[in-house]
């Protein structure tokens, strides 16, 4: 693995590059489809990108957990997590990437 993380700059220069638009519309286009995403998400509605994967908000239930290094249980409250399970395509592409 190189270490390297993709951003939100990455993305609305690869726009810029691949589509045309200017720098600055290519970074509201991404920022926009961001907020999409995120709202969609907070509402807990899941968003499902072809050939990509899915994210989804799933509500965890109130359990007692133990911290491990004094061996106390501590209760662990109700929440809500974010999930993703990437699409077939995705793993195999992945995958694929491993095969050096």
């Amino acid at each position: 693995m190189t270490g390297k993380t993709l951003t939100r700059i990455d993305l609305s220069e690869a726009v810029f590059r691949e589509v045309g638009l200017s720098r600055n519309e290519s970074a509201q286009l991404v920022e926009s489809v961001l907020q999409h995403m995120s709202d969609a998400l907070v509402r807990g509605e899941t968003v499902k990108i072809s050939s990509f994967g899915t994210f989804s908000v799933r509500d965890k239930t109130a359990r007692v957990g133990r911290n491990p290094k004094t061996g106390e249980e501590v209760p662990i409250h109700p929440r809500r997590v974010l999930t993703f399970r990437p699409s077939h395509l995705m793993k195999d592409r992945v995958a694929a990437g491993n095969r050096t």
